[in-house]
């Protein structure tokens, strides 16, 4: 199965097809996730954090598309870590990201899961969830092009379905029920609706989770210098206006509690308006299904990538590095995330944490994943700028320095709160950072061993030039 020569990925993705990983990776946060932060904080005080947090993700993007386009390479924030930091940088970017994309996966097929069952009532949602890994596994085991051509034929029917949602529950809606006490459960702002703010971070960043990933198609995207900056710019803007857009409709169309702690908020958003006999309503569950498939395809696609990446550089296994020999997809990489995905689907009991909801808190693990990342990826940038002044660079972060330093700063604001909050899962995630740790501190010969990288090539030159 795999190819003995130099692990390379086939290029044959379009600005157009770029576009729709990049917001394809995302829109399923629009489809649930996010209510689990009016539970946190209120319909007012997650308007106020998802504020924050899309501030966060625009000046990051903007930001982040400067390495991508400097470093077009599969491991995207593992890659740009490595060059800036060395192989220790490497590892922390790399386990974080390893951690955003391979959690959010069984999040959203625990989501079609639910979907599922809205309109077949005896499916058992976990096996449901099994079944999509198994299938679309296989999808992105045929070729990148067919299924990025998926990704984005699927995205651009979810983005149709979300302005659909948004006009059939426009006669129902009312800003009265949108702030009915809307600050925490509470009618005024107060220093519960203070911390209900940052106790939602997790769930904001859900409606974004993820759009970074498209970094990790650049390898086989064509002129990445050119289409990957015109993919992150469109698809911010995009995600923008569909996550505000959900999120206001859906809070006003009646009671928001009956929606904060549900994995299908759109389907029964919907129902309050046009009643449970709707066709409306079906053609909603068949076609949002569109937007959780398009994100679970995508990430499916992102963490394979990052698993081929770190795998190719002597990070995990070499075997994971192996591409298959006619479609030049990560084979191994996809199914041995794909194992881990299923594992989590049926852990109930160590990942339900603090009377959370099992997916809920899958997703709060996979955004400590993130935020690491968004920070690791910053101080790169940053240190980039300083060691290698003369890096071709053919998009730079507008506003240099204040952009990204705003990105940075809000993620550390981010990961503070989410300590505080979600203590037990930060646990969880250390303990999955510790062992890690063991395995790369005990694995220096697989780095020895590894083949060919441009990247380490060039970090490696670097290190010896400042030894010198």
């Amino acid at each position: 199965m795999s190819d003995t020569s130099k692990s390379t990925l086939k290029k044959g993705l379009s600005g157009l097809h770029l576009w729709g990983i990049a917001v394809g990776l995302v829109i399923s946060g629009e489809y649930f996730g996010w209510s689990y932060g009016w539970a946190q904080a209120g319909t007012l005080g997650f308007l106020a954090t998802t504020i924050l947090v899309a501030v966060m993700y625009t000046t990051f993007i903007f930001s982040f598309t400067e390495l991508t386009t400097a470093i077009p390479h599969a491991g995207g924030p593992f890659a740009y870590s490595y060059r800036a930091f060395g192989p220790l940088g490497g590892f922390i970017a790399g386990f974080a990201t390893l951690v955003e994309f391979v959690f959010a996966p069984p999040a959203i097929s625990l989501a079609i899961g639910a979907y599922l069952n809205v309109q077949f009532p005896a499916l058992d949602p976990k096996l449901a969830a099994v079944g999509a890994y198994v299938l679309f596994m296989g999808l992105n085991i045929a070729g990148v092009t067919i299924a990025a051509t998926f990704e984005l034929f699927v995205t651009v029917l979810a983005i149709i379905e979300l302005l659909v949602f948004m006009g059939v529950v426009s006669p129902g809606f009312s800003w009265d029920n949108f702030v009915a006490k809307g600050w925490s459960g509470e009618e005024g702002f107060s220093l519960v609706a203070l911390g209900g703010i940052f106790a939602a971070i997790p769930f904001a960043i859900w409606f974004f989770l993820a759009i970074e990933g498209a970094a990790m198609a650049a390898e086989e995207a064509k002129e990445p210098k050119r289409t990957i900056p015109r993919a992150y710019v469109a698809g911010i803007l995009t995600l923008v206006v569909l996550a505000f857009g959900t999120m206001i409709f859906a809070g006003g169309v009646g009671d928001w509690n009956a929606l904060s702690n549900i994995n299908d908020p759109l389907p029964q958003a919907m129902k309050a308006v046009v009643g449970e006999s709707s066709g409306w309503l079906h053609m909603l569950v068949w076609i949002g299904l569109f937007g959780l498939i398009a994100s679970f395809h995508g990430i499916i696609m992102g963490y394979s990538r990052q698993i081929f990446a770190l795998a190719r550089a002597g990070f995990l296994p070499p075997a994971l590095a192996s591409v298959h020999p006619k479609t030049k997809t990560p084979v191994w990489a996809i199914l041995a995330g794909g194992v881990v995905g299923i594992a989590a689907i049926f852990s109930d009991e160590l990942i339900q944490i603090g009377g959370l909801p099992l997916t809920a808190n899958i997703v709060t693990m996979s955004v400590f994943g993130a935020i690491v990342m968004y920070i690791m990826s910053m101080l790169s940038l940053f240190r980039l700028r300083r060691t290698e002044p003369a890096l071709e660079r053919p998009f730079k972060a507008p506003g240099f320095p204040v952009v990204p330093a705003v990105a940075l700063g809000t993620a550390v604001i981010c990961l503070a709160a989410m300590i505080y909050y979600n203590q037990l899962v930060f646990a969880l995630f250390v303990g999955l950072f510790a062992v890690a740790w063991l395995f790369y501190r005990f694995t220096a010969d697989l780095r020895e061993a590894a083949e060919d990288d441009d990247l380490l090539e060039l970090a490696q030159m670097e290190a010896r030039s400042m030894a010198d």
